[in-house]
């Protein structure tokens, strides 16, 4: 229907004429869209739903007819990609992407950072919109005026393109996997299967190039359940062998939440699994194993691609050394009574999740240690950026530590009463 045509229909309509209902079709919402959100009109014509007939109305409904009537629009969702893509919808719904959301909100200082960085989609919200929600909590976000990022496949497949090609290039990645605890693509870009894949974008290399992008790794034959073998928080089930490595790792989880100062199992622990940041069985974390070094061997051999991902693990032995002491000396202090314990701490243990809120510089580092630089050091390995996981994560735990270990001893001289024979000040 023209523009013309829909006025008049509108125009009968207010009149009180007994009209057949409105035919909504793409031509109508492109006549006046294309006035209103021209770049939207351009990103759908070029995309391969425009070419397999696929309008405006199979994703966003019937229900907005004219500019009166906007809040009508359907925003998409999973479900609504579904229809048509199901095998990719359902690889996501297993994929670490799909708890991004619920690993957000579980955050234990969630709740304290203002909407408009959670919720408001401009600070963790930004990233993790890509994760599933509840009914409940769509009905909540458009009532708070962020409608959008609901659809999750946009995260990675950008409105109104939806370019499988876009999707596939390594720059998609950029948006969320950058900064601070998520540095994935500078570690990436910067490593010599990032320069080699860049220099083919750029046509320095010849397309025929062996190259691999995060989606090679991450999405092997284009499976869209993303899933690592250490997971976000790089903590497994069951304990290693070592003792020594099986005593850090306890000491990890305690400062996680997982497990109590007697070991035992938390309600943090059904969280913990529900958002997928940690490997929890064997079978959880051979499988992204296997996948990965079966990824690998295109372009090495198994011999090389276990031993270089063998020195990943290698890594997180030796950062949860470091880690472990740290989390234990800030432990004292609070079993001591020397720092008090914040009173949302369940344990006199601290709390490696509430990083926004801790109170006090030792606290601080301790976060920092582990949220920032225990992340770099293993994540530099297994990205192959030895510029990371050296001197952005293993000597930066390692200046960490001594500060803690210099900021705890302070604070016990300033506890401990003076000798009987000088005067206190």
């Amino acid at each position: 229907m023209s523009s013309i045509a829909h006025l008049r229909w509108l125009a009968a309509a207010a009149a009180g004429l007994l009209l057949p209902a409105l035919t909504l079709t793409a031509e109508s919402c492109v006549d006046c869209h294309r006035k209103t959100n021209p770049s939207l009109v351009a990103d759908w014509e070029q995309s391969a739903h425009k070419e397999f007939d696929v309008g405006c109305a199979e994703c966003h409904g019937d229900g907005h007819q004219s500019a009166e009537d906007v809040a009508r629009t359907k925003i998409p969702t999973p479900d609504t990609c579904g229809e048509c893509h199901e095998t990719q919808v359902e690889q996501f719904r297993r994929g670490k992407h799909a708890a991004a959301w619920a690993a957000m909100k579980a955050m234990p200082t969630a709740h304290a950072q203002p909407v408009a960085l959670m919720e408001g989609m401009k600070g963790c919200g930004g990233c993790h919109k890509i994760g599933l929600k509840t009914e409940a909590e769509m009905v909540e976000l458009k009532k708070a005026g962020a409608g959008f990022g609901l659809a999750s496949c946009d995260a990675c497949h950008t409105r109104h393109t939806f370019s499988k090609k876009e999707a596939q290039q390594p720059q998609a990645c950029q948006t969320c996997h950058m900064g601070f605890d998520h540095p994935q693509w500078e570690m990436y870009s910067a490593s010599k299967h990032g320069v080699r894949y860049l220099l083919k974008q750029n046509g320095t290399l010849p397309p025929s190039t062996p190259a691999p992008t995060c989606q090679t790794c991450h999405f092997q034959d284009g499976d869209h359940a993303v899933m690592t073998s250490w997971g976000f928080l790089a903590v497994r089930l069951p304990m290693p062998a070592d003792p020594q490595w099986a005593a850090d790792r306890a000491t990890i989880l305690q400062g996680l939440g997982v497990l109590d100062p007697q070991g035992q199992p938390t309600a943090r622990l059904e969280v913990v699994k529900a958002a997928h940041v940690a490997r929890l069985t064997e079978e959880d974390w051979q499988r992204p194993r296997a996948a990965m070094t079966a990824t690998c061997q295109q372009c090495h051999s198994v011999n090389f691609a276990q031993a270089q991902l063998a020195k990943g693990d290698e890594m997180i032995r030796e950062a949860d050394r470091l880690m472990a002491e740290a989390i234990r000396i800030v432990a004292g202090l609070y079993q001591d009574g020397i720092l008090p314990k914040p009173k949302d701490y369940a344990h006199a243990f601290p709390d490696l999740l509430t990083f926004h809120d801790a109170p006090t510089p030792i606290e601080q580092r301790l976060f920092v240690m582990f949220l920032e630089h225990r992340m770099r050091a293993f994540q530099g390995t297994f990205h192959a950026n030895p510029d990371y996981a050296l001197w952005y994560g293993w000597s930066e735990m390692r200046r960490d530590l001594t500060e803690i270990r210099a900021q705890a001893a302070e604070l016990r001289h300033r506890a401990s009463p003076p000798p009987a024979n000088v005067p206190a000040r």
